[in-house]
């Protein structure tokens, strides 16, 4: 790229040997872009627009600000070097250059590369099918009853799971009770390759998803997490797809999102995200044992370029308004029971998604 020499811009071509008995030439024709091979005739210029082939004995485009159009002549000002102003075939990009690594996620910028370049197909990884339902007597749609909540949870997830690139589909609500989720959960056949509840996987009387998905013939791989907000998270199976039970508090679900799921959605894709190490711009005590997770907003780098966060909230697992002012997750390791400015962090910043 390009594919054969061309015009830089709006110019004259010539033969720099041909100006060695002045500075005049008369102008023998004009070359578009578009314009198909031609050779330039001793002794004379032609006229030339950008992106047009060089003509065959051109060595030199000289800008038009740099002449006097006469018409018929053609006037320089300054004797050119040879080369000037010719985009030479390859000098952008030369033949067998990688365009495009595996793994990138296609953007427009892409498309934009590979169709100049004359390729008008490209294989890429087929986007998850991801099942997203929520589960609670106590959920609805609209209208609301008295005694009801707003789902929140479900519209978050499906959000959630479309910016991190997944097909989505939503299931709706399902009620507290194992039997009707197990049936749910038979319908949904070999259609996905994930599928992801909120609520009903903790302790309580009513927390029936684990059941549910065994009824269902599935299997439970993994139970609860050392994490603050978002311990009762369940890992399992149904057929080929997997299956990831979130608690039902919506701050939780959103961390649980960002820690677990994310990463599910963006490995289908061929992507590995890896944790930014920014530092910290506040003081905190807290009680070790669990990693927390938590808002923060990003409030600047420090002198050797890191970014710099602000804690957001007060970690509570069933808010979401810090969430509307935050920048990403930043996440402290189990261990660590005292947080002091400057301290590293571990963040996962929201346009990963």
């Amino acid at each position: 790229m390009p594919f054969f020499d061309n015009a830089a811009l709006d110019s004259f071509a010539l033969r720099c040997a041909d100006l060695e008995g002045g500075g005049c030439l008369p102008i023998a024709g004009t070359v578009a872009a578009g314009d198909g091979p031609r050779a330039l005739p001793v002794g004379t210029a032609l006229r030339i627009f950008t992106g047009a082939p060089i003509p065959a004995g051109a060595d030199a485009v000289v800008m038009i600000e740099a002449c006097v159009d006469k018409i018929q002549k053609i006037h320089f000002e300054r004797i050119p070097c040879q080369g000037d102003n010719i985009r030479r075939t390859g000098s952008d990009q030369a033949a067998g250059r990688l365009l495009i690594a595996a793994g990138t996620h296609i953007a427009a910028h892409h498309i934009g590369l590979v169709a100049a370049n004359g390729v008008t197909q490209v294989d890429v990884i087929r986007r998850p099918r991801v099942a997203v339902f929520s589960t609670g007597d106590e959920l609805c749609a609209d209208p609301r009853a008295p005694h009801q909540i707003p789902d929140a949870n479900r519209p978050m997830l499906l959000a959630l799971a479309r910016q991190a690139g997944a097909e989505v589909t939503d299931l709706g609500i399902l009620p507290d009770d194992t039997r009707a989720t197990a049936a749910a959960l038979n319908a949904l056949g070999t259609r996905y390759d994930l599928i992801l509840s909120s609520g009903a996987i903790s302790l309580g009387g009513k927390d029936h998803i684990r059941d549910a998905l065994v009824a269902a013939g599935g299997t439970v791989e993994g139970w609860r997490v050392a994490l603050k907000p978002g311990k009762p998270v369940m890992f399992g199976t149904l057929g080929a797809a997997a299956f990831t039970g979130l608690p039902g508090n919506p701050f939780a679900v959103h961390v649980g999102f960002h820690m677990f799921v994310l990463p599910q959605i963006t490995r289908m894709l061929g992507v590995d995200l890896a944790p930014v190490a920014p530092v910290a711009g506040f003081s905190w005590t807290r009680k070790a044992g669990r990693a927390e997770v938590f808002p923060v907003h990003l409030a600047g780098h420090d002198d050797t370029g890191l970014p710099v966060l602000q804690r957001l909230g007060q970690s509570v697992s069933a808010t979401l308004l810090p969430l509307s002012h935050a920048d990403g997750l930043a996440i402290v390791p189990a261990e660590i029971d005292q947080i002091k400015p400057g301290a590293s962090l571990l963040w996962r910043p929201f346009c990963h998604t």
